[in-house]
């Protein structure tokens, strides 16, 4: 069985952890860590762009919860989710069309409410 694919996401002075999938996104993201950009606020989601061109996978969703990781094919964005964005109709995130989840943060996701517009994201492997 492959190790926990375990990954530190740093926005704007908030660190958080979290913890790949077994999926051909999580991947295709933990080949291509270290990623960075401009963090951009979407109701409780922080997004920002990375240079990966993936398709859909089979049970990609609009309808994700609190704390799980999406990647965005239309950005192509990376997503990080921690509450209700504009298109939720309720309590939990919506994206605004469907992402392929593809990990999930591992403590308090809505700590990520402290990041700004603007502010750096960066995901990196854990290892150690």
């Amino acid at each position: 069985m492959a190790a926990e694919r375990a990954i530190r996401i740093e926005a704007d002075g908030v660190r958080v952890y979290a913890v790949l999938a077994s999926t051909p996104t999580a991947d295709a993201v933990w080949e291509a860590l270290p990623l960075e950009g401009p963090a951009r606020r979407w109701g409780e989601e922080v997004y920002f762009d990375v240079p990966l061109r993936l398709p859909l996978e089979a049970g990609a969703r609009a309808e994700v919860a609190a704390g799980d990781l999406g990647y965005w094919p239309q950005g192509p964005a990376i997503a990080l989710f921690f509450g209700p964005t504009p298109a939720s109709s309720g309590a939990a995130p919506t994206a605004v069309s469907p992402v392929n989840v593809f990990g999930r943060i591992t403590g308090d996701a809505t700590r990520l409410s402290r990041v700004r517009d603007g502010g750096r994201v960066r995901i990196t492997r854990l290892e150690g």
